[in-house]
């Protein structure tokens, strides 16, 4: 029996469990059936990655705004409203469990540009 080192990635269950609640997200927010009126403009929020725990019990799905507009009203309406989405995986899925949703802003992008503008203010020595 293979025991589970610290280093090792998520398995390939947790990566197509995950894919598939990543599209039932966003299929959901595309629809927009809320009550909430923070969450009426949703469909402009992308889900980019769905991290599942390794019993598939809970699901971090990471989103950002087009734009990353209004994503400190947005985040909280959306985990406010996270059993919304947690039917809706239950609809349609097969699971033995319906993973806990809680949403996270996906910042990197922002990390990204971040990193990108320091590099592009190094100055090498050899090119002076």
């Amino acid at each position: 029996m293979k025991h589970k080192t610290a280093h090792q990635g998520p398995s390939q269950r947790q990566l197509r469990v995950g894919e598939h609640v990543r599209h039932v997200i966003a299929e959901c927010l595309t629809r927009g059936h809320f009550h909430d009126e923070i969450l009426l403009d949703a469909g402009k929020v992308t889900v980019t990655e769905v991290r599942m725990s390794p019993d598939l019990r809970n699901a971090t799905a990471y989103v950002m705004a087009l734009g990353g507009q209004d994503m400190e009203d947005i985040l909280p309406a959306l985990n406010h409203n996270a059993s919304v989405f947690q039917k809706e995986i239950n609809a349609k899925s097969d699971l033995k469990f319906t993973p806990k949703v809680k949403f996270k802003l996906d910042d990197s992008f922002d990390n990204a540009q971040r990193l990108e503008g320091i590099l592009s203010n190094i100055h090498y020595s050899d090119q002076e």
